[in-house]
Formats: C-alpha cells, structure tokens, sequence
C-alpha cells in the first residue's frame, strides 16, 4: 500500500507551509489525485485519519480528496476522449497516437491552516 508513504509526503508539505507561515494547525486539505494516478481514494482516506492524529499541525485536519477524470488526447483527429473508459485506442478514429493529457497528477490544491 503506497498510499501510506504519500500521506506522508502530504503532510510533511503542508507541516512546511505551517512552519515558513508561522501557522499552527491545518483544518482541512484538498487533494486533486488523477484518477488514473495508482492511488485507491479509500486506503488514501483510512491512511489519513491515521496519520494526521499523529501530527502536531494537523489533528482533525478534513481532507478533501477531488479525483480528476483521466483523459486522453488523439494525434491523428485531435479530440480527447475518457480513458478509462476506451484506453489507448481513440474511439472516434482508431489512432493509437494518442497520450494522456489529463488524470495522473497529484496536487496540493489547497490548505486551509491558522
């Protein structure tokens, strides 16, 4: 389970953010993960509710997790399309041209701290 290991990752950021800011607790975070980016919403929120009581920043803190949509983009006849849903293979034209424009990222998106 390498959810584990980027709740950490999380948290140790948003404990910098705290500590160049001179904050003392993060109340909530929101979280844009792809959905496609390997990481299971459900063992990333059982990780989080374990691992945020043991930080001094952010006990209680709410994590807001926003899954983005994986979405690829064609070469050949320049639409994009649901990945998960038709793969690699364009739809509209057949083109296995096509790369992922969208969906594997994981980005802080913001933190609400005091």
């Amino acid at each position: 389970m390498h959810e584990l290991g980027i709740v950490f990752y999380v948290i140790k950021e948003a404990e910098k953010v705290c500590k160049e800011n001179h904050l003392t607790h993060v109340s909530k975070l929101t979280l844009e993960v792809g959905e496609v980016s390997s990481i299971v919403p459900s063992y990333f929120r059982d990780c989080w509710k374990w691992a945020v009581e043991r930080s001094e920043y952010m006990k209680g803190c709410v994590l807001d997790l926003v899954v983005l949509k994986a979405i690829t983009y064609c070469q050949d006849c320049k639409k994009t399309y649901s990945t998960v849903e038709h793969g690699k293979k364009c739809p509209y034209c057949g083109s296995e041209r096509t790369y992922l424009a969208t969906g594997n990222e994981t980005l802080i998106k913001s933190i609400e701290a005091s």
